[in-house]
């Protein structure tokens, strides 16, 4: 019942941060691959309807959202560490960034560069997420050498930084602001034609990101998802009940709540009975034929919370 199992779609940025984070622990885990878009009938189970993807489950216990992912990953594996010389705390500020406002412009130009290949079902629901209602990438065509500027002062910084002579950001060892960037230069490579010539501008970055390709995503073994339902259903989820005092918005233990990504392109909402709430974490439990009770866990930043 302790088997960490992802849910994703393999191509997906997001999924490949998770997946190098596997790497950084040395992890043995099992890998389900969902559809890229809704309907997801194996996965939405899990989740109460959160549609994205990657997904971590662990026996009956469910992780939403890399930042949530990455985080219980360090509490229960803590070596080796994402957070090599002590850099707790502030370094998750860097993934504000990274997933905010660096992620959407790797995203438009990677999506509106390769806009008339894209399958219409896949583009229309990504730039419904990315861009707003109503909104194609096609339109972003004109804006291209744009994009491309503000990508490439902020990859300079990266570069800046690594320069100094380090192996990665924080020192010899990599960590959470490797796996925070890095999986953008992945993605830049990987899935824009013009990627590998825009980063070739940038020497140390290049040479620090063959140092994360070699760090790996630990041992992947596939798994189909009735058998990762089967294992929900058959565990009992391990996270204790608590909430912790002082909190703003007032949750109570046993409350019904609703979660929402904050500014987002029009995801569902998700509800259940709230069991744990601190600073930084948010979990419910949901209860349906499929999976029996599960422990649903979301990260309080970057994420809506209202009572009912």
């Amino acid at each position: 019942m302790d088997k960490i199992i992802l849910h994703a779609y393999p191509p997906s940025p997001v999924s490949e941060k998770v997946r190098v984070g596997f790497g950084i622990k040395q992890l043995h885990w099992h890998a389900v691959t969902v559809p890229r878009i809704p309907p997801k009938p194996l996965l939405m189970p899990l989740t109460a309807g959160y549609r994205r993807a990657p997904v971590m489950q662990i026996g009956a216990d469910i992780y939403c959202d890399s930042q949530c992912i990455l985080r219980e990953l360090e509490r229960r594996f803590p070596t080796p560490t994402f957070f090599p010389g002590g850099a707790e705390g502030m370094v998750w500020g860097i993934s504000r960034w990274c997933d905010g406002e660096l992620f959407n412009l790797v995203v438009r130009l990677v999506m509106a560069a390769i806009a008339d290949d894209l399958p219409k079902d896949f583009a229309k629901d990504r730039a419904r997420l990315y861009l707003g209602p109503d909104q194609t990438f096609d339109q972003l065509s004109g804006d291209l050498p744009h994009l491309i500027s503000q990508i490439r002062a902020q990859f300079g910084w990266i570069d800046q930084r690594l320069a100094t002579g380090r192996s990665f950001m924080l020192g010899d060892t990599p960590g959470l602001p490797d796996i925070m960037t890095y999986y953008l230069v992945w993605f830049l490579r990987g899935r824009w034609a013009g990627g590998p010539e825009f980063l070739n501008q940038f020497p140390a970055l290049i040479t620090w990101e063959q140092r994360m390709k070699a760090v790996g995503h630990g041992n992947e073994t596939e798994m189909q998802a009735e058998e990762a339902l089967e294992i929900a259903k058959a565990a009992t989820h391990t996270t204790p009940q608590h909430i912790e005092p002082g909190d703003p918005l007032d949750l109570e233990s046993g409350m019904n709540i609703s979660i929402t990504q904050d500014l987002d392109g029009g995801d569902p909402q998700v509800s259940g009975t709230l069991h744990y709430a601190d600073r930084e974490t948010v979990a419910i439990c949901h209860e349906n034929d499929q999976v029996g009770t599960i422990c649903i866990h979301f990260p309080r930043v970057g994420y809506r919370i209202t009572a009912g």
